[in-house]
């Protein structure tokens, strides 16, 4: 069933040459486009309080990034690549809709993509804010200023790491409030500072239970190591390719 948006938010389904997903937008059509890219375990709906707050003059553009949300689920994430499916969906979005520059928003993961994008596109965009990003070296498994892994397979980061009761109450749609691995017990203690809670924690809910699971999603997998803690990343799903 879908999420429901808030008064101001259009949803539409757009298929670019790359995936067909959920967009959300504000704004008028012709408004300074910014394009906010959400984090793991969420989709765009998490930005909707936002792209409401821009000026007038301003049009706000949010996706259900690959792996999230109404993203096309056949199409997967090479954790190889790193942040490169991710970075060249938004690219195909902008092109689709014929934005050559815009303002960019990443948050968690999608400041990891933000981190790509100005790698690969520097030209694309007008200014950068990045909420909460992800280190452009990845996360975890790297010491020091220069990101250098501590193990040459990047042992201590990827799938492998994930939250296995998380994991197992996010696939069964669990909104309950009775483990502390619960997803809304993660909402409401990770996500958001305690004690606030946010006024639409049901529609916020909704998003982090429509992550894509499964061996080529969330997790993704992930290889044996002899190196400590003895998993090193699998080849699948964002939380490999950070």
């Amino acid at each position: 069933m879908p999420i429901p948006t808030l008064p101001g938010i259009t949803a539409k389904i757009i298929t670019t040459d790359r995936i067909s997903t959920r967009v959300l937008f504000s704004g008028p059509d012709d408004g300074v486009p910014v394009l906010f890219l959400h984090g793991n375990v969420s989709s765009a709906t998490w930005w909707e309080e936002t792209m409401l707050a821009l000026s007038p003059e301003h049009r706000g553009i949010a996706p259900d990034q690959r792996g999230f949300g109404e993203a096309e689920f056949e199409k997967k994430i090479d954790a190889t690549r790193g942040m490169g499916d991710l970075a060249d969906d938004a690219i195909a979005l902008l092109d689709h809709l014929g934005i050559d520059k815009c303002h960019v928003v990443g948050n968690s993961l999608g400041g990891n993509v933000v981190w790509q994008l100005l790698g690969d596109h520097p030209e694309r965009f007008l200014t950068v804010t990045q909420v909460a990003p992800g280190s452009p070296f990845g996360f975890g498994g790297v010491k020091g200023v220069e990101g250098k892994p501590i193990w040459p397979d990047f042992a201590g980061s990827g799938g492998g790491l994930s939250n296995p009761e998380l994991l197992k109450r996010l696939a069964e749609g669990d909104r309950s409030l009775d483990s502390q691995f619960s997803p809304l017990a993660a909402l409401r203690t990770i996500l958001v500072k305690p004690p606030f809670t946010a006024p639409r924690e049901d529609v916020l809910l909704s998003a982090m239970l429509a992550v894509h699971l499964g061996a080529q999603d969330n997790p993704g997998g992930f290889e044996p190591s002899p190196n400590w803690p003895h998993v090193a990343p699998g080849k699948w799903g964002a939380t490999n390719a950070l």
